[in-house]
């Protein structure tokens, strides 16, 4: 990550908000399983509270969601034809 760019860090109802994911799911499944700490998420002074790095987050899903599945040949023609 780029530390000369504002890292931004969100609470839990924020994450959600931008993701559309309950902040129960968020906190029951995501958390520790595919938002690490350290990673994608830190507890501030040791302390419960945890801010996600949206930065890190927003990077992970699109790398991961576009590595999950194949390009259509839709898709390929509309990257050929924009250049």
């Amino acid at each position: 990550m780029d530390h000369e760019a504002a890292i931004e860090y969100i609470t839990t109802e924020e994450l959600s908000a931008r993701i559309k994911y309950d902040p129960r799911t968020i906190r029951s499944q995501l958390k520790d399983s595919v938002l690490i700490e350290g990673i994608h998420y830190i507890r501030p002074f040791g302390q419960r509270k945890i801010l996600f790095i949206w930065q890190t987050i927003e990077r992970d899903m699109v790398k991961h969601s576009v590595a999950l599945r194949p390009v259509t040949p839709r898709e390929q023609m509309r990257v050929i034809a924009n250049g």
